[in-house]
């Protein structure tokens, strides 16, 4: 039942509220900020919105604070808010978000809490790429070999770059080869409407790659008609020019982008090369049809990029600088949606392909012969819920096919397929078929959410038979501003090809790993307002057969980098934030400012034999701060400035054969944007105090203060 003040009722039903200024808080709930409101479902069927949120929903215009729209894997990205009479908690009228969960729930019903990285977040920060981005999610760890995105290595609470589960739009785009270069994305960081963090397993919510966590990147064409011109120059002869444009007709929509970027590089080889450089181009087209009935979505992107990796993956015993990769990926999909009929359904199908070709002399593969991978991922699946008098119930399946054929990975092909621009052939290759099944049922009542469901899984690749993985999420809301939650997940991940195939100078690996196993317990608390937000959890991991490599310094110069099983790890570690909107709290003359401190703290009970160095697992942010200040300055110039500090643990092995311990360091980054409706000009600075000691891998040198100037036009 709707209802609503009879001096604002013709508003109402035109569907349009006028807007407050904007605060938005990276991380945090955005305040004051008014939607156009469509109300799209007013049928009394069981999976109407207000008949599943089974209250009377009262609209006016009275300002109060709403939680940051967030959106999960096949879950669809329109989410419309209003304020209420009665509550602060937040209303979603007609297209529901989710969170952390396979059925769609509202913000404040989720009981698993998710970090999201809005729109606004992304254009404001100092960033030139996803992976540095997640830089500033303190749960998020990102070892980075080379700066502006060129490689980078990211993971969670403690986990490995393999141990997460990355997506697109609700796709697993995940390589089974290497989660080295994961996040290399087709498309423009400003395409990016939302990234979402879910920190723990998440086999339930995402599939079970997703050990120690999950990322997912969501784009959408614009909602209308136009183009964006953007070019960008810096340090370090980095060049970027991106071009996007969108046609929407009616219920159609079609966005195209493209762009291309280079740099030289900050260091040099023994012989006096460049071999940190890189240029890469992207291309990605996405595309819509929404009617009464059903919502359609595709996309298709391409990511082609080539980059001097220097001492990225040498060792002690091979101490190569010059080293170098190039990749090729393609990804599409195509995704539906149905919006009427008592069970919802969400299928979808896609194909990514990975190319990777790797060069450890670059240039010369009569010194050593270049690795080339092709990888081919074929998957179906299948999201479905519906509503009955116990709550909202989802069920579904996915089947998975992983097929790599290359020149160094995997078992002897019965047919050798040629390498398309050589003259040679592919001689090895594996191939595994992964289907996985979930079943999830949520009880919602008037403050309390339970959520509690599992994931099956099977993998042709092991002779084990099917296996379980449960889950369960708890949340009560009281006093209007609070929320404590709990949950306890488990996960499992298939070892990628690379650890278990990878032999080659200074690397051994095992054929024969096992699946690693995880389970977690969470239990937290969290208070929003317009003025404070704050949030603190406490977690610990229980990890079985964890898969690292790891290498015996006491055999000297025969010391190799082996891949193994861990018999258990076992992790504890706190995250807490405070946010802080300091125009209001201090009555500022400014259109908006601010704050927001973040520290995550991590401790892990598997330690190393003396001799023994991890290369990952046991490599971890034992302590991680981060602060950020969002201020305009003047009209429309706005500064951001980004602090981290953090303190890893683990050590490296220097190629002189001396063992360090990793050292604690701070960086701090800032944009200086002058924005207007039609264009944007901004500058970036990041490592401001031009710290050139810091290592996030051992024996790869990083560059010190880098300039980036740009500009984004709006046609």
């Amino acid at each position: 039942m709707l209802s609503a003040a009879k001096s604002q009722k013709s508003r109402i039903f035109a569907g349009v509220f006028q807007k407050h200024n904007v605060t938005n808080n990276m991380y945090k709930p955005e305040f004051q900020k008014r939607e156009v409101i469509v109300f799209r479902q007013f049928q009394r069927k069981g999976w109407s919105l207000f008949a599943c949120l089974g209250r009377e929903v009262v609209i006016s215009v009275l300002s109060v604070a709403t939680l940051s729209a967030t959106k999960a894997a096949n879950i669809s990205d329109e989410v419309w808010r209003a304020d209420s009479a009665q509550t602060t908690k937040e209303i979603w009228l007609g297209d529901v978000g989710v969170t952390g969960s396979r059925a769609p729930l509202t913000q404040s019903q989720a009981a698993r809490m998710v970090t999201v990285l809005s729109h606004d977040d992304i254009a404001q920060a100092p960033v030139q790429s996803v992976n540095d981005l997640l830089k500033y999610a303190v749960g998020a760890d990102v070892r980075q070999r080379g700066p502006l995105g060129s490689q980078t290595d990211i993971s969670i609470r403690g986990g490995t770059q393999e141990q997460i589960i990355v997506l697109l739009n609700g796709i697993n785009i995940c390589d089974p080869q290497t989660g080295h270069n994961v996040i290399d994305l087709p498309c423009q960081l400003s395409e990016i409407i939302r990234v979402e963090v879910l920190e723990g397993p998440a086999g339930r919510a995402y599939g079970t790659s997703s050990l120690v966590g999950a990322i997912n990147i969501v784009t959408r064409p614009d909602r209308e008609s136009g183009a964006d011109v953007t070019l960008e120059g810096g340090s370090f002869g980095y060049g970027k020019a991106g071009v996007r444009a969108n046609l929407r007709n009616a219920r159609w929509n079609n966005q195209l982008s493209a762009s291309y970027a280079r740099s030289d590089g900050y260091s040099r080889s023994k012989a006096d090369r460049l071999n940190t450089d890189f240029s890469g181009s992207k291309a990605f087209y996405q595309g819509g049809y929404d009617d009464e009935h059903v919502r359609l979505s595709w996309h298709i992107g391409l990511a082609d990029k080539g980059w001097g990796s220097g001492t990225f993956y040498a060792t002690p015993r091979w101490q190569a600088d010059e080293q170098y990769e190039h990749t090729t990926k393609l990804f599409t999909a195509l995704q539906a949606e149905t919006k009427q009929g008592a069970v919802r359904l969400r299928p979808s199908v896609y194909w990514n392909q990975n190319r990777d070709r790797y060069e450890g002399y670059r240039g010369q593969p009569d010194v050593m012969k270049y690795n080339y991978n092709r990888c081919n991922v074929y998957g179906a699946n299948l999201n479905s819920y519906f509503d009955w008098a116990a709550g909202r119930t989802a069920f579904g399946a996915e089947i998975r096919n992983e097929d790599l054929v290359s020149g160094n990975l995997g078992e002897p092909l019965f047919k050798p397929q040629h390498i398309h621009g050589t003259d040679r052939d592919y001689t090895l290759g594996i191939n595994r078929t992964n289907t996985s099944a979930h079943l999830e049922h949520n009880v919602l009542l008037d403050r309390l959410t339970l959520s509690a469901g599992f994931v099956a899984m099977k993998s042709s690749w092991s002779a084990a038979g099917w296996k379980l993985y449960p889950g369960v999420d708890v949340s009560y809301r009281f006093k209007d501003n609070w929320k404590i939650f709990a949950s306890y997940n488990s996960s499992m991940r298939l070892p990628s090809f690379t650890e278990m195939y990878y032999k080659l100078q200074g690397y051994a690996a095992d054929p024969h790993l096992k699946p690693e196993e995880m389970q977690a317990i969470e239990a937290g608390a969290q208070y929003v307002s317009p003025t404070l937000q704050m949030k603190a959890s406490v977690w610990h991991h229980h990890g079985q057969n964890m898969i690292d490599w790891i290498m015996d310094t006491r055999l000297g110069n025969d010391a190799v980098w082996q891949s193994v099983n861990h018999t258990k790890i076992n992790a504890t570690g706190l995250e807490a934030s405070v946010g802080l909107d300091l125009k209001q709290l201090l009555s500022l003359n400014t259109q908006h400012s601010t704050l927001n401190v973040s520290y995550s703290y991590i401790t892990q009970d598997k330690d190393l034999e003396q001799g023994l160095v991890s290369q990952y697992a046991l490599e971890y942010l034992r302590h991680k701060l981060v602060a950020r200040l969002n201020t305009s300055l003047w009209r429309e110039l706005s500064l951001g400035l980004n602090f981290r500090w953090q303190d890893r643990t683990g050590q490296y092995t220097t190629f002189s054969g001396d063992v360090c311990d990793y050292r604690p360091y701070a960086l701090l980054d800032a944009r200086l944007q002058w924005t207007k409706p039609r264009y944007t000009v901004y500058a970036e600075l990041n490592n401001v105090l031009d710290n050139r000691d810091y290592v996030d891998f051992g024996n790869v040198p990083q560059p010190g203060a880098w300039l980036v100037v740009g500009s984004r036009f709006h046609f």
